[in-house]
Order: C-alpha cells, then structure tokens, then sequence
C-alpha cells in the first residue's frame, strides 16, 4: 500500500524520505567518503574517476559534477551529506544554501535576517509564491544564470 504523502504539494520542497534514503543511498555514501582529507585529494584530483567508483547512477554523477544541490536532491542526495560537497570546494552552507535559491551570497543572508521566504503563496503548488517553480530562481545570481 502507498503511503499518502501530502507533504509532495509543497513547491520547492524535497522532503528527505525513506524513498528518497533509498534512492540517495550510493550519492550519500559518497559525500560522507569526502570526510576523509585523502578522499577529497582524490575527487580535486579527476572527479569524474574517483564517481566512477561508486554505485551511483549517471543522473547523480551528472549532478554532482554541475555541483547542482537541487539536482543532487532530486536523485536522492540529503542536504546534510551534500553538504560535504560544498565543504571540499571551500564553499559555506550559507553559500551553497543561497545557489539553490538562484540568490547570491548576500542575498540569502539577507533575505534569512529579514524572517526567510514568506509562506504566502509557497503553502502549495499553484500558488503565486517565490517558490514555485515558475518563479524559480529568484536571485540575482539566478537571473545571470538564465
């Protein structure tokens, strides 16, 4: 029996499931190998090898490379493991928080002083909020991007 999961109408939200663990299972495993400084050497030093050794599926080692968090998530990838990721790279959580978003460093601080992204019309997929999808992404960074 499926489990009822309401939780999937809500727009740019990826909730970290037991599905979602088993999906991300081989991608999670390996952001948590990157604790290990001789590890990390060896994904700086040609990436797309040192993916090749894991059981990941093409789509995750595609999205691990673009270095696209949301992508990462979309096949699985926890936030806290994807998290190693950006730590190799010598990015913030701050940082990386933000590029999901489109919006720059300072533009996710900013927006995360003032109270975070309003609830208003981001409650469900249909509504006119920032987080819909249509209005995705929504900083300045992402504006470049496109």
């Amino acid at each position: 029996m499926a489990l009822d999961k309401p939780y999937l109408d809500v727009p740019g939200t990826i909730i970290f499931d037991a599905e979602q663990s088993r999906k991300g299972y081989w991608i999670n495993q390996f952001c948590m190998s990157l604790m290990r400084a001789e590890n990390r050497e060896r994904f700086k030093a040609n990436e797309r090898a040192y993916l090749d050794e894991w059981a990941m599926t093409e789509e995750q080692k595609q999205a691990v490379i673009a270095r696209d968090l949301n992508w990462c998530m979309r096949t699985g990838g926890n936030i806290y493991f994807l998290a190693k990721i950006g730590a190799t790279d010598g990015k913030s959580f701050q940082q990386m928080a933000g590029s999901m978003t489109g919006m720059t460093e300072e533009e996710y601080r900013n927006m995360m002083l003032a109270g975070g992204r309003s609830v208003k019309g981001n409650r469900f997929v249909g509504e006119e909020g920032d987080a819909q999808d249509k209005n995705q992404p929504q900083g300045a960074a992402g504006k470049k991007a496109n």
